[in-house]
């Protein structure tokens, strides 16, 4: 059993009973847990797996996959203030698909479960603003090794494109609505 505070990236339907949980960890990173029975009404996953939340979880490894059973979560942040408005929620998904992006499967880098976890902090007590959004990407690229604000005056979000083939699709329609905000 391994034990870590995780943020909440996606939940997927796995059977009529059951989840796929994908979460970035502290000390584990980018990983994939099956929640067993977290579909049923009275599930000891109730109300602690939604999407943002961060969550105190023990898992089990699979020594065939790379998809590991959750045994315990533990709600410690649920970031409601993500949900007050579809801007938040909106912005807070394309950290999400840019942290997707940046990371490979079972690779620990808690410098970026910490920026997740920062940025989520943000965006549950203040709006979403182009500001935000720059300074995660600054800080992204910084952690992966691609821009240094200090020597560089390039785009981060470009040399994070250039670094990983892409952005997330969101980026323009979150830039825009940002713009018009």
């Amino acid at each position: 059993m391994e034990t870590s505070k995780a943020i909440l990236l996606r939940k997927r339907k796995l059977s009529d009973t059951s989840l796929i949980i994908t979460w970035y960890a502290e000390s584990l990173g980018r990983i994939a847990t099956v929640a067993k029975g977290a579909r049923r009404p009275k599930s000891v996953f109730a109300g602690k797996l939604d999407l943002f939340f961060e969550v105190e979880i023990q898992i089990a490894r699979s020594r065939k996959s790379t998809l590991h059973t959750l045994t315990e979560a533990v709600l410690r942040n649920p970031f409601g203030g993500i949900r007050s408005n579809f801007l938040r929620t909106q912005t807070a998904s394309y950290f999400v698909e840019l942290i997707e992006l940046c990371t490979e499967p079972d690779h620990s880098a808690p410098e970026l479960f910490h920026l997740l976890q920062r940025a989520f902090g943000f965006l549950d007590a203040q709006d979403a603003g182009l500001r935000a959004v720059r300074h995660f990407e600054t800080e992204l690229a910084r952690l992966a090794g691609v821009h240094d604000a200090a020597v560089l005056k390039s785009d981060p979000a470009a040399a994070l494109g250039a670094l990983f083939g892409r952005l997330p699709r969101g980026r323009a329609a979150l830039l825009k609505a940002l713009a018009e905000g």
